[in-house]
């Protein structure tokens, strides 16, 4: 695993992407998952995902979600 330092710029913390790792791109996205903190190309559009809704097969999810019932709790 590869390891970079962090380090300051102006009121802002940065981190130094070793070349193996730098984007192709101007503008990403970064959001937390759990305790990691996630870089990722800002997707151009919504193209690409309604592509992969179209490659679903016609029966998905015919069944239903197959989720358990709501429970059913005292009021406040």
């Amino acid at each position: 695993m590869r390891m970079t330092r962090v380090f300051r710029s102006g009121n802002s913390q940065a981190v130094r992407l070793p070349k193996e790792f730098q984007f192709d791109v101007d503008e990403v996205e970064i959001f937390r998952r759990g305790e990691e903190i996630v870089l990722r190309k800002k997707p151009r559009n919504l193209t690409a995902a309604f592509e992969l809704l179209a490659s679903l097969p016609d029966d998905f999810m015919k069944g239903g979600r197959r989720d358990a019932p709501p429970q059913e709790r005292e009021p406040f």
